[in-house]
């Protein structure tokens, strides 16, 4: 059997950021010019005090010169090897990151809003290989199932931002989840046949939202941290967009970006009541727990035989396999993400067969350094 898309994730990379870059509607044309990132020189293994304390020199300097702002964690059998911050946790630079600090995660929340259907699978709430029209009654593609949101391969164009902004007028100060469903349902896109290829559309998870507060009876907000993050004891991890009932939030970081000498907050949008493409936040700390809950380390949320359908590569219908899960990435043994949304910038690498992790936030519109450092810490991580 061939395999298709062996560069799923570079193409996956070129969205997000370009993505990062949309300004609602326009987008933003910047040039490079600053320096490339040095080398990472670590002369021993990053787990003695050496290593680290070259990997916290290396990026230290990252920060010093305005090309990092963020938390680093690196992970070895369940214990993490490496974790810190550096840089500010918003555009006022006068409060430190810390390891508690809440970053938004982008498309890395693709992955929490997978585990959220997979616990409704596993209740037996809900079938993968139900047509979506058992759970969103108006949707109007044939032939589209839970499994075919969940891998990409729905045929499902990514264009709810176009609807939402071609419709603002009606809609109000804020997009919810299940106004956005709407325009989805209502204005349906050509699609390509279901299952037929791989087409990285935000808009499957948006209605893979719609479909845990129609089947949970609840808003994804609450679900979420009721399935998921309060069971885990993710204390920093949430839902929080425009429309969240809850508005304290005291570990939030909030993006920013640099326009010449200034800093500049980079707020949300219209289209941030929205959440399932993204919406979550969380903190380096709370991923050493997530990492652990997909081995069924401490606390776990399904046993091994249901996680292990989050990373089987799909098969499409021409006989070729695709190389999206449920929210995560696929290559061998390896499955990753990587985020960009406003000012975030987020990645997660994960290697089952050596039992690391690596997980790389960013809150500083981090669009030229930002892929880099994330290849030089996967080469990191990949030599122990």
């Amino acid at each position: 059997m061939q395999v298709l898309m062996k560069n799923t994730f570079l193409k996956i990379t070129s969205i997000v950021v370009i993505a990062g870059l949309l300004i609602w509607g326009t987008l933003k044309i910047v040039i490079a010019t600053k320096t490339a990132v040095p080398d990472l020189e670590i002369t021993t293994s990053v787990t003695s005090p050496e290593g680290n304390e070259a990997l916290d020199t290396w990026l230290s300097t990252l920060e010093s010169e305005g090309k990092f702002n963020g938390g680093v964690l690196l992970i070895k059998e369940g214990k993490p090897i490496f974790m810190s911050t550096y840089g500010y946790t918003d555009h006022t630079r006068t409060k430190r990151l810390t390891t508690q600090s809440s970053f938004r995660l982008a498309s890395v929340s693709k992955q929490f809003t997978a585990m959220g259907i997979m616990l409704l699978e596993h209740k037996g709430l809900l079938d993968y290989d139900a047509p979506v029209t058992t759970y969103i009654t108006s949707f109007p593609y044939d032939g589209v199932t839970v499994r075919h949101l969940l891998n990409m391969t729905s045929g499902i164009p990514d264009g709810y931002l176009q609807l939402a902004e071609k419709h603002k007028a009606e809609l109000g100060t804020e997009l919810s989840i299940q106004e956005a469903v709407t325009l989805l349902c209502e204005y349906p896109s050509k699609a390509a046949p279901a299952n037929s290829w791989f087409n990285y559309s935000n808009s499957n998870y948006i209605l893979l939202a719609g479909i845990i507060e129609n089947v949970s009876g609840t808003s994804f907000e609450n679900y979420m941290q009721e399935a998921i993050f309060d069971p885990l004891e993710m204390h920093n991890a949430r839902v929080w967009n425009l429309l969240s009932v809850t508005k304290s939030f005291p570990n939030k970081t909030l993006g920013f970006e640099k326009q010449g000498d200034q800093y500049i907050p980079m707020y949300p949008t219209f289209i941030d009541g929205v959440s399932g493409d993204g919406g979550v936040f969380a903190s380096i700390e709370d991923f050493v727990i997530w990492d652990a809950a997909w081995y069924g380390n401490g606390t776990t949320l399904l046993p091994q035989e249901k996680i292990q359908e989050a990373f089987k590569a799909p098969t499409l219908t021409n006989n070729t396999l695709s190389e999206y899960g449920f929210g995560w990435s696929l290559q061998g043994d390896v499955m990753q993400h990587p985020g960009g949304w406003l000012a975030a910038r987020t990645f997660i690498y994960r290697n089952t067969a050596s039992k690391t992790c690596l997980v790389l936030l960013d809150n500083s519109a981090n669009n030229w350094h930002f892929v880099s450092i994330q290849e030089k810490l996967i080469k990191t991580i990949e030599s122990l």
